[in-house]
């Protein structure tokens, strides 16, 4: 079985309370439901972490060296300006998909750069909570490439 690690960065946790008109009404839990329940659909083991810490999340990408096929990050603030998130998700080399809840290139000048970019397969953005169920279809797609 697929095994994907989900990451969570700083904030998500109030997800439903935090901007409820900018980042959507689900709540975190049920963001979390909906990743469970679409992974046993595509036959992927889930993991999720969420930390508002940066050194939490390094140790979750460096974890993926004994678990894990793929990871799915929302670095959330950190995608700015976490040069060790992405130092760390360039050496574990997994295949990586940076998710974010907004369209960041629609909003505020210094969301549009993402400084994790460069390291990720790519990036799913702009559709609220379906952009984790996307990247989960994607994570899928690049570990079946990557095994032909």
């Amino acid at each position: 079985m697929i095994e994907v690690l989900v990451i969570h960065g700083p904030n998500i946790n109030l997800l439903g309370v935090r901007e409820p008109d900018i980042y959507g009404h689900d709540s975190f839990d049920e963001l979390n439901r909906k990743i469970k329940e679409r992974g046993k659909q595509l036959e992927i083991e889930t993991r999720i972490i969420q930390s508002n810490s940066e050194g939490e999340l390094i140790d979750a990408i460096h974890g993926t060296l004994t678990w894990g096929d793929a990871i799915i990050i929302n670095p959330g603030a950190y995608t700015h300006y976490s040069y060790a998130i992405r130092d760390a998700i360039a050496a574990v080399r997994k295949p990586s998909i940076e998710v974010h809840l907004t369209n960041v290139h629609g909003r505020d000048e210094w969301r549009r750069h993402s400084v994790v970019a460069p390291v990720v397969s790519g990036q799913i953005i702009g559709f609220g909570t379906e952009s984790y169920l996307i990247a989960l279809q994607a994570a899928k797609t690049l570990i079946e490439e990557s095994h032909r």
